[in-house]
């Protein structure tokens, strides 16, 4: 053999021993993940990220995002199609399989009960987890069912019905506590942190005439626990005393004493016509440094029972702008005044639908619903509600929700309707801050009190692979105030915990992958 021919051999296996100890030190890829998207583009709202890429998802955590070509036990052809963090709705009382699988089916990967909350907390997260969730899910300790419970002498209950029953009745609503009736209610609400609740849901617009200490000791209760506040504000009026302005004022003031961390939710059905002068207000508050958070939903019409406090006493319909007993839907029927005072009477918790601003008849209308919608940093929120069958709840897992089954529209479409409205047909947010929106912003607002949320609203190596993957063309909100129980369209791929959810559009019902959301003691 030359020598020539002898250095060059003697090289390459040099060079060969060199890329093996190379090789050895890298950590081992697996030649197949569980699951591979390829070819979409890949947003992620924290780094800025906009572009084509490949996603490799191991054990429910994206595992990679790259330009290379890689291959999975399951393959998802991305191309044309935008991959986002999966969404993110703080506002769902709807907290069963069938509202879950419609929200899966609206881009929805996580879904909280913060508003309104629950009592007792274990007993939610028993009962979901006994039966399985289609996506996350998580909730609040709730003030309202506190409150009933410690006025009515009752033990507090995890059964709907029952609290549909008594938030109807008056008497939990009076202005003030007997001493132990406080003690009663502060000590639910402490049991139901401890417990895991995320934070203190406070319907404050539904006992108005509750004192104003009490909603301060609730702040400083939530501030010494490092939980938010998920406040409904104490007012929903364009007239002064007990305007809107006003119960805005009050969360900024509490916030600001105590360093409660103040969520205002749906700011749009609370401001009304003086969204203007409030939103002004919070961008003040929040450039001094005051912890306050909103969210909106892009429908001018909200929902709730014919029986709440706002809908009562002289002069209610003049303090919302002027509505009347024609502009309630109830039962998929339009109200009159005999009608309306019939189920008030009779059925206080019927539930309704009131359409307080028409943004599709009145261009000012639709300026005021713009403001809370598009607020800067603001959250979009659906406040979904249950399916239900006249007086009957679809708790149970079936599927497809029957076409008569009721509730508002933003049940099943708030997401694909902010989408197609507010990027694609008005171009009024650019993609990437639509989807910061409904991702980003709602998952910090949690995460300081359960970390878990710090690993969602991502798109980044690490995090969670809740992944929802869309045709921005495609994406169609289908429900209606008429017939809401029709999904909506767009989302071709919905991914919960690395498990597809919904599959080429269709959704898959034998999986229910989703897990519970707790605060950092109940993780």
């Amino acid at each position: 053999m030359t020598r020539p021919i002898f250095l060059a051999g003697l090289a390459c296996v040099m060079a060969a021993m060199f890329t093996d100890r190379l090789a050895a030190q890298e950590p081992a890829s697996p030649i197949y993940y569980d699951l591979v998207i390829t070819g979409g583009r890949v947003i992620d709202p924290e780094t800025g990220l906009d572009a084509t890429r490949s996603i490799a998802v191991d054990g429910g955590v994206i595992a990679a995002i790259t330009t290379k070509s890689i291959k999975g036990k399951v393959n998802i052809d991305a191309r044309d199609m935008v991959v986002a963090p999966g969404f993110i709705d703080l506002h769902a009382h709807g907290q069963s399989i069938p509202a879950g699988r419609m929200k899966a089916l609206d881009g929805v990967t996580t879904m909280l009960e913060l508003e309104a909350g629950t009592l007792p907390v274990d007993a939610f997260y028993d009962r979901s987890s006994r039966e399985g969730r289609p996506i996350h899910y998580g909730a609040s300790a709730s003030w309202a069912n506190a409150r009933i419970a410690a006025v009515l002498g009752e033990p507090e209950q995890q059964d709907d019905a029952w609290y549909e029953r008594k938030f109807a009745e008056p008497d939990w609503q009076k202005p003030e506590l007997e001493p132990e009736e406080s003690e009663t209610m502060f000590r639910l609400i402490e049991t139901g942190l401890d417990q895991g609740a995320i934070g203190i849901g406070v319907l404050l617009g539904y006992a108005p005439q509750s004192r104003r200490e009490e909603y301060l000791a609730l702040a400083r209760r939530a501030a010494s626990r490092n939980v938010p506040l998920f406040t409904h504000s104490r007012f929903a009026s364009a007239i002064e005393p007990g305007s809107a302005v006003e119960a805005v004022q009050e969360l900024i003031a509490v916030s600001a004493a105590t360093g409660a961390h103040t969520h205002i939710c749906h700011l749009n059905s609370t401001s009304l016509r003086r969204i203007e002068e409030i939103a002004a207000m919070l961008r003040g508050a929040q450039s001094r440094g005051v912890p306050i958070s909103v969210e909106a939903y892009p429908y001018g019409a909200g929902s709730t029972a014919i029986g709440a406090a706002l809908f009562q006493g002289e002069g209610w319909s003049e303090r919302l702008g002027g509505i009347g007993p024609d502009d309630f839907t109830a039962n998929g029927e339009r109200l009159n005044r005999e009608e309306f005072d019939r189920l008030q009477a009779e059925a206080p918790d019927t539930p309704v639908v009131v359409h307080l601003l028409t943004p599709q008849d009145s261009e000012r209308d639709r300026a005021f619903l713009d403001m809370s919608v598009l607020f800067p940093g603001g959250a979009i929120a659906s406040d979904g509600d249950f399916w239900r069958i006249g007086a009957v709840r679809l708790d149970r897992d079936s599927w497809p929700v029957p076409a008569n089954a009721e509730s508002h529209p933003r049940s099943a479409g708030t997401f694909a309707r902010f989408l197609k409205t507010y990027v694609r047909d008005r171009g009024a947010i650019a993609l990437i801050d639509a989807i910061e929106k409904i991702t980003l912003v709602p998952a910090r607002i949690v995460e300081a009190a359960a970390p878990v949320m710090s690993r969602k609203g991502r798109i980044q190596v690490g995090a969670d692979a809740d992944i929802v993957i869309f045709d921005l063309d495609r994406v169609e909100d289908r429900a209606t105030y008429e017939k809401p129980a029709q999904t909506s369209a767009g989302f071709r791929h919905v991914i919960v915990a690395g498990v597809p959810v919904v599959r080429d559009g269709r959704l898959d019902v034998d999986v229910l992958p989703g897990r519970p959301i707790r605060n950092f003691a109940r993780e």
